[in-house]
């Protein structure tokens, strides 16, 4: 099993990457959060991996710490969340915030998580709550950029992000100039996740 990859980042998108190691490409799929903490194209890349083996499937997830990797994991481990719902649960709140919800029992945050229904977040409450340890976090670094058309290169990758999830480009650029015109960061990972709110 492949549980971790170093080698160059040969792309980079909100959702996913690729990374060469000695000639072979291998996307990975990554929860929005890790995209801006990503070093430039070209770039010596680390991160944590998890090979996820099906009848008709094998993929990658990426993650820049053990302990993501580790959530993720709990998190697949609850009954109706797949690889993909954790990718979103792990990209809609900030890694504290989600361990801080299940811990808490807060069934109202989680279910503001696209995909994400009560049952579906009484189960992670029930299954995970006695299974968090200390709090679990990486730390985030916010990506700058210069602007492009009406929106910058964040925001660029905040729409490519949105669409990836399932929202139109209409969608998706209404809830980013929404979200944009709230007096609160505008940093990659927050503007995301204040979009990904509006666009429900």
């Amino acid at each position: 099993m492949i549980a971790y990859i170093r080698g160059t980042l040969l792309e980079k998108r909100p959702n996913s990457v690729i990374v060469d190691v000695h000639g072979v490409g291998y996307e990975l799929a990554i929860p929005v959060s890790v995209y801006s903490s990503l070093p430039e194209q070209g770039e010596a890349v680390r991160l944590h991996a998890y090979q996820h083996v099906r009848e008709d499937i094998l993929a990658l997830y990426g993650f820049l710490t053990k302990e993501d990797k580790a959530l993720f994991e709990k998190l697949i481990s609850v009954s109706g969340i797949g690889p993909k719902l954790a990718i979103t649960a792990l990209s809609g709140l900030t890694t504290e915030d989600l361990v801080a919800a299940i811990r808490s029992g807060s069934v109202e945050q989680l279910v503001r998580i696209p995909g994400v229904g009560k049952k579906t977040a009484e189960r992670m409450v029930l299954e995970l709550r006695d299974k968090m340890g200390p709090a679990e976090s990486a730390a985030r670094a916010g990506a700058g950029g210069a602007g492009r058309g009406a929106f910058s290169e964040d925001e660029e990758d905040v729409l490519s992000a949105l669409m990836n999830f399932g929202a139109s480009r209409a969608a998706a650029e209404a809830a980013v100039v929404k979200a944009r015109s709230e007096s609160e960061p505008n940093d990659f990972d927050s503007l995301f996740r204040r979009a990904l709110k509006l666009v429900r």
